[in-house]
């Protein structure tokens, strides 16, 4: 989806066009990245197995609430069991990997449902956790085992099994949970190229009944991006924009990034279009505990306004339109929106 952008509107023009903007993230829409402004320097294009690795890992349950499972077949972990799950190949989109990864290991043919989970330690490891269902094939029996699994098997959860790891049971869990009631509109990963691993920001402060955007000036006014790199966490990135909009007040705030309303990735370009857009909501909000000259606490004074901006290049644009007011506010208070945790 292409956002285009008028040099020639009126600023009340441009106000606008960005609440339309984040109307569209919100419907899990997003657009190509076009401009970086923050961390770009420190940041190497993503080229997938050199700078960035993307892993796939699948939750698909039966009718019975069981969950799929595949026996290992590597030297290091064989015949433990754990989720489909395995590395983005180069040439590879999310879904294709995803698709492939199940066929696999375990035999049959699934479509994603949606994202369950992103967690990241840093740019270059990111998981992608889907739920997904089954379309077709068969399970994988020990007779057809080969290096990419032994079998696989349905589990119920409650009969033992030699796992590879305990982390997938949060992400089974999780999987449980969103299928009986959904807490996150579906959310699919966007076929638009994106070179850095980036963060597009809607970065708000909030009042009670109030909310401010961030936003950048030039050329026109737009959402703040920030490419990640390789020494932080992928949402780190939120952090530089807010230490590059207002140095003094980054102390003594807290940043938070909320989770994804949409992401972004092609991988069709090997070394181009690799990266990963992830469209990030974002929350500053003051930190009460604050310590004077002397290191002694002292208490923060609330205005009820965000910080002063410090740096020409930003301002601050409290959001007009009330059913998007009301939107953002609500997020912000459910987190009905797609969790990125950092495993950091």
């Amino acid at each position: 989806m292409n956002v285009p952008t008028d040099m020639e509107d009126t600023e009340a023009e441009q106000r606008q066009r960005v609440e339309e903007q984040v109307e569209i993230l919100l419907g899990g829409q997003g657009w190509e990245v076009e401009r970086y402004y923050v961390g770009l320097e420190q940041s190497k294009p993503a080229a997938l197995r050199k700078t960035v690795t993307y892993i796939i890992c699948a939750v698909i349950l039966n009718d019975k609430e069981e969950v799929l499972m595949v026996q290992e077949a590597k030297p290091d972990c064989y015949k433990l069991w754990y989720l489909p799950a395995g590395r983005v190949e180069v040439g590879e989109s999310l879904e294709e990997a995803l698709r492939r990864e199940v066929k696999e290991e375990a035999g049959f043919d699934c479509e994603p449902i949606s994202l369950l989970l992103i967690q990241e330690q840093g740019p270059q490891w990111i998981r992608f956790v889907f739920l997904a269902r089954v379309t077709g094939g068969a399970i994988k029996t020990p007779s057809a085992a080969d290096q990419e699994s032994l079998q696989a098997s349905w589990w119920d959860r409650e009969s033992i099994l030699p796992l590879r790891g305990r982390d997938i049971l949060r992400l089974i869990d999780c999987g449980l949970k969103y299928r009986r009631n959904p807490w996150h509109p579906v959310t699919l990963p966007l076929d638009l190229s994106c070179r850095h691993v980036i963060q597009r920001l809607v970065l708000v402060y909030t009042n009670t009944q109030q909310i401010w955007m961030l936003l950048v000036k030039a050329p026109v006014l737009h959402l703040p991006a920030a490419a990640a790199v390789k020494t932080h966490a992928v949402t780190w990135a939120a952090n530089m924009v807010v230490q590059d909009a207002m140095p003094s007040a980054y102390y003594d705030h807290d940043v938070t990034t909320l989770g994804i309303f949409s992401l972004q990735h092609n991988g069709r370009q090997h070394g181009r279009t690799d990266g990963v857009c992830f469209n990030s909501l974002v929350a500053l909000t003051p930190d009460y505990v604050q310590l004077n000259e002397d290191g002694e606490k002292m208490d923060a004074t609330e205005t009820g306004q965000p910080p002063p901006v410090e740096n020409p290049q930003y301002i601050w644009h409290q959001v007009q339109k009330e059913p998007l007011r009301e939107k953002l506010l609500e997020k912000i208070r459910s987190m009905s929106i797609l969790p990125i945790h950092s495993m950091y």
